[in-house]
């Protein structure tokens, strides 16, 4: 099968996944084996390729918003068959047995696997997934729609359940790509007021045109103090900055599986009960909330597709923010 290949990470400016054939896998027992149809492209794609995540998987296949059908089925398997619309997010395998899954936190399991990063993922032809970790698609997205909502949109998701948001608050959302086009959506369904930070003119008024009531620079200052915000970028200057725009008792929810250091800062930003909660990974009961969630209201997904082998220039137009919405690659 055809897969986009890491051997080992490298600035994405030097092309470093290499597109080439691999041996297709075999279902073990109660795994699927998927025929990938399209992969989202996720910031943290970029942060494996370029090295900034530690200890993946080498040589690796990157790719975790995955939607395919299934293709073959493992020895007792009975959730699915083979033509089933299945999505395959981030994460891919759990222990099931301890402290942190037996407490409903599966996305802290010290010994999780994730996909494309300590197990194969999305960016080829076929990947297997036990089948407890596979997700049904709505059938109202297509398969480049469904894509961006299986990282973007689960982990989106848990970010707001982070930041506390309640129907009918003030949220500020920095970095507007993928998650943030679909949580602003997700907001609004529930009544909030949405106020967009970002470096972009062109990301702003996509925010505009999806109901930001506001949306400017993260160093300006937006109309009223935020009752809650959410920092999908990899940069922590913005925390500080964020913090600065909390009213008393808010809460800020830093949704970046990496980012630069947080710089020093006064305790006043944090004082008056502000609080400032981060994101890891997502479990399978926020896929199972937020999926039928898109559905109803609908979301509307901004998606760009490209084929497979621009893998390297569609991870180096999204480091320079070049993308707007979500990118997704389409393999067959």
């Amino acid at each position: 099968m055809k897969a986009c290949v890491l051997e080992r990470p490298a600035p994405i400016e030097t092309a470093p996944l290499t597109l080439r054939d691999i041996p297709t896998p075999d279902p073990a027992p109660g795994h699927l084996l998927v025929a990938v149809t399209a992969c989202g492209v996720c910031h943290t794609d970029l942060h494996l390729v370029e090295g900034e995540l530690p200890q993946p998987k080498l040589p690796v296949v990157p790719g975790h918003e995955v939607v395919g059908r299934v293709a073959a089925v493992g020895a007792g398997v009975t959730d699915f068959r083979v033509g089933d619309r299945v999505g395959v997010p981030w994460l891919h395998q759990t222990c099931g047995a301890c402290d942190y899954c037996r407490r409903g936190q599966e996305n802290l399991c010290e010994a999780a696997r994730f996909t494309g990063y300590t197990a194969d993922g999305g960016y080829a032809e076929y990947l297997t997934v036990p089948q407890d970790f596979a997700v049904p698609i709505p059938d109202r997205f297509s398969d480049e729609e469904a894509a961006p909502l299986l990282c973007a949109g689960i982990v989106g998701y848990r970010a707001l359940r982070r930041a506390d948001l309640q129907p009918g608050e003030r949220l500020g959302i920095f970095g507007f790509g993928a998650s943030g086009h679909l949580m602003l959506q997700v907001a609004r369904h529930w009544g909030c007021e949405v106020y967009v930070f970002s470096r972009s003119e062109e990301h702003r008024a996509h925010a505009r045109a999806l109901g930001a009531a506001w949306a400017g620079a993260a160093t300006d200052t937006p109309p009223a103090p935020l009752d809650r915000a959410i920092s999908f970028a990899p940069a922590g200057w913005l925390v500080p900055v964020a913090l600065g725009h909390l009213r008393r008792g808010g809460t800020l929810c830093v949704n970046a599986i990496h980012t630069s250091p947080i710089p020093a800062m006064p305790y006043a930003l944090l004082w008056h009960e502000r609080t400032l909660r981060t994101v890891a990974n997502a479990t399978r009961r926020d896929a199972e909330e937020f999926l039928p969630l898109a559905a109803e209201v609908p979301l509307q997904v901004t998606a760009h597709s490209f084929d497979l082998d621009a893998a390297n220039e569609v991870l180096a137009r999204l480091k320079r923010g070049a993308i707007t919405g979500a990118a997704v690659l389409r393999v067959r």
